[in-house]
């Protein structure tokens, strides 16, 4: 009887233990599955730049529509914060530091992240925002070509050397002087925000004879008949290109999938309402800018087929394989798939 009762003592030891285990598994299966939730960011920071490119994030910020998105994905109390920087080189600098989750602005800011995070915060884009041409504006009716540019006769550019619009003037170099001289005009260039080059140039005086503008910017200074283009993107590069994307890191994307996914859905919203009401757009666009220009024109704009909203990728393969070439960047994609996350994969992009 002794040795009975000893042995039940140990098998209820032994379940009591097992039990235990069991529950443990199980709280730790719990805590497992909770985890993605709890992860996600309870505070969203975005970035906007200036320009009717930017509608996309101009329409998702004053109609609450990331804040719609995560009240559907169950993260309601998730606050959602707007900042507005004025390059993509200052983006990418507030992207690394973790001030800012999703940033939006030009391809070349956005290609220089995902060439040196590779294998580690890998950065991708989420979707294109808008395809647009920019237009190199002169005010200077002896400058007919950017062979005429002098140290005296310099055009604003949204960070220099890195910017679409300063990317497109080194290929347009190599074109016209050889690879090996892309760089010939990069000295005629001066980092300004868009309405402070606009403003520059209009002034008619100092240095800044030039603008490389995007809309609204290129057709308000394209009213005054001193004023003339000496170079389209679109001429350069041999057709419709993507200007402007949104990007984050993949680190951001695998912790945050419910916040993630509300970004995306919020860009394909608004994107679509865009299309669907360009005269509500473009009177929302002129009412959160403030932009001194009749909403007639900002309609014209939106109607005009070179400017198109759009989430997929257009020309972006042969942007890269330029910077590749030159050197100034490392990695060069197979497929411009690899640079955007596959909620995009399905588009034709190129």
């Amino acid at each position: 009887p002794q040795h009975r009762a000893q042995h039940s003592r140990q098998m209820g030891h032994a379940f009591m233990i097992a039990s235990g285990l069991r529950l443990l598994g199980l709280a730790a299966l719990c805590i497992g599955l909770a985890s993605p939730a709890s992860a996600e960011v309870a505070e969203l920071v975005l970035t906007r730049q200036y320009g009717l490119s930017y509608l996309t994030f101009e329409v998702m910020r004053e109609k609450g529509l990331v804040e719609k998105q995560l009240a559907a994905a169950g993260l309601g109390a998730t606050k959602v914060n707007w900042t507005t920087l004025s390059d993509g080189a200052v983006q990418n600098d507030a992207l690394l530091s973790g001030t800012v989750h999703v940033a939006a602005g030009g391809i070349g800011a956005f290609v220089t992240l995902w060439d040196k995070t590779r294998g580690s915060l890998d950065v991708k884009a989420i979707s294109a925002l808008a395809s647009t041409p920019a237009l190199l504006n002169v005010r200077d009716d002896k400058v007919k070509t950017i062979a005429d540019l002098k140290d005296d006769k310099r055009v604003g550019v949204p960070g220099a050397k890195v910017s679409p619009q300063a990317i497109t003037l080194q290929y347009a170099a190599a074109k016209q002087l050889g690879e090996a001289n892309y760089a010939a005009y990069d000295k005629y260039t001066v980092n300004l925000s868009h309405p402070l080059a606009m403003q520059a140039m209009m002034s008619g005086a100092g240095e800044v004879i030039g603008h490389f503008a995007t809309v609204p910017y290129s057709f308000m200074e394209l009213k005054d008949p001193k004023v003339h283009t000496i170079l389209n993107s679109y001429d350069v590069w041999g057709g419709k290109q993507t200007l402007i994307v949104a990007w984050t890191t993949g680190k951001f994307a695998k912790e945050n999938p419910k916040t993630f996914g509300a970004v995306v859905a919020a860009i394909r919203e608004a994107t679509d309402w865009i299309n669907a009401n360009k005269p509500a757009a473009a009177k929302l666009y002129l009412d959160a800018s403030k932009d001194k220009i009749a909403e007639s024109d900002v309609l014209a704009m939106l109607n005009d087929p070179q400017n198109e909203l759009t989430l997929t990728p257009q020309n972006m393969m042969k942007f890269v394989a330029f910077k590749h070439q030159i050197g100034t960047m490392k990695n060069l994609p197979a497929s411009w798939k690899d640079m955007f996350f596959d909620v995009v994969h399905n588009l034709p992009g190129s």
